[in-house]
């Protein structure tokens, strides 16, 4: 009859009371979580501002893939200036009008990459315009436009063979590894034979010459010191005073129904900077997440005594009806004591446990271990006595182990 009583008093209690009992717990400054935030959106622009500034360093140093401007790996600054050393002038335009008028007058060189943004009568006018070209990246809409009958004719690999032609240009030049190859067409020169194609094409028509050759293997910074690149790119470039390197951009073009793309109307440091916000942000989100703050009490409106959640735990242990488990949950808790009593580690299994309790106490292994290991309750009674011997063997090696606090 004690324990409704109990619960009844807990349940009479004051809400005032309980609210009093309550332990505080303070929540964390406002101004920490405030700087915590600041923080993360300092790092965020300085990530963004390094981001940006090198990208836009990186613009200058290298620019497009066979820029005469750009001293990167795929740029052609080194050739520009081999040229230059020459006494060869070599003049660098962006848009087709300025290619044009830079091509009137003295005798000149038109080096032309890809054209994708023209159409095929401007780069035919840019073509004649000029006593010499030569295409550095040619496509197969260019090479037919300019070359009538050629195409493309797969790869050469990167072994370099011999020139195996009478052009003096190649001859002087030696071998080279070719990369792209190509299908002359009808009285063309072709150079560099590789397994049926060739590494260069020569044409001399009407007083000019038209030379198609994989610029991007052979005139490229990272390519032009090897084997006989240098040479080759300086010979075929280099025979009049004037070189017109001429770059196009998707914005240069005579065509009406271009669309260029997002990334070619947004600055090149756009992307980088998009790239380095999103590693930022995953970054900082992972940060924060594995912060989840302090733990939060529950607010309850009463006050629960332990011993009512034993009599809880036990009342269900009854009604389930299982003695077994209730003295396995014992025997637990006998075993964790008796551990700390007899100085043995975490680790130490209930058999041992067992043992040096029994020679502790100077008693029979094989009871001791039936106690706390082999005996089975198969009743309410037989758990009755079980947890009467338990607590009897914890007091007997109490009394062993500390026979100055032993109540006996």
């Amino acid at each position: 009859m004690s324990a409704p009583s109990a619960q009844g008093t807990a349940g009479a209690r004051r809400p005032s009371d309980a609210r009093q009992q309550e332990p505080a717990v303070a929540a964390p400054p406002r101004r920490r979580r405030v700087a915590a935030w600041i923080a993360i959106g300092v790092v965020l622009l300085v990530v963004g501002g390094i981001g940006g500034a090198i990208a836009a360093t990186g613009q200058w140093a290298a620019r497009d893939a066979l820029d005469p401007d750009s001293a990167g790996p795929a740029g052609t600054r080194a050739l520009a200036e081999v040229l230059r050393t020459h006494g060869v002038e070599v003049e660098v335009t962006r848009s087709r009008a300025d290619a044009v008028a830079a091509l009137e007058g003295a005798p000149a060189t038109l080096v032309l990459p890809d054209p994708s943004a023209l159409s095929d009568d401007a780069v035919s006018q840019l073509a004649d315009a000029a006593d010499d070209v030569v295409l550095i990246e040619p496509r197969s809409r260019t090479l037919d436009l300019l070359l009538p009958g050629s195409a493309a004719a797969g790869f050469g690999g990167e072994d370099a063979v011999a020139p195996g032609c009478d052009l003096p240009e190649a001859g002087r030049a030696g071998a080279v590894a070719p990369g792209a190859l190509y299908a002359p067409g009808a009285g063309t020169t072709a150079c560099y034979p590789v397994d049926g194609g060739f590494g260069l094409l020569v044409r001399d028509a009407d007083g000019r010459r038209v030379s198609a050759v994989d610029g991007r293997v052979l005139f490229t910074n990272e390519h032009l010191a090897d084997d006989g690149n240098a040479a080759l790119a300086a010979n075929l470039t280099g025979r009049h005073p004037l070189v017109v390197w001429y770059m196009p951009n998707a914005g240069d073009t005579d065509l009406t129904d271009t669309d260029p793309s997002l990334g070619q109307l947004t600055p090149p440091w756009v992307s980088p900077v998009m790239v380095l916000l999103l590693i930022a942000g995953v970054a900082a989100g992972i940060w924060r997440g594995r912060r989840f703050g302090p733990l939060v009490a529950e607010r309850l409106p009463v006050t629960v005594r332990a011993s009512e959640t034993t009599e809880g735990r036990a009342r269900l242990y009854a009604r389930a009806r299982d003695p077994l488990h209730a003295g396995d949950r014992l025997r637990v808790g006998t075993l964790r004591r008796l551990a700390g009593l007899l100085g043995l580690g975490a680790h130490a299994s209930a058999g041992d446990i067992a043992d040096a309790a029994a020679g502790r106490i100077r008693a029979d292994r094989a009871a001791v271990r039936g106690i706390l290991l082999d005996d089975i309750p198969r009743s309410d009674a037989d758990l009755v006595a079980l947890s009467t011997r338990l607590r009897d063997l914890e007091e007997a090696v109490h009394a062993a182990v500390r026979p100055e606090r032993s109540t006996r």
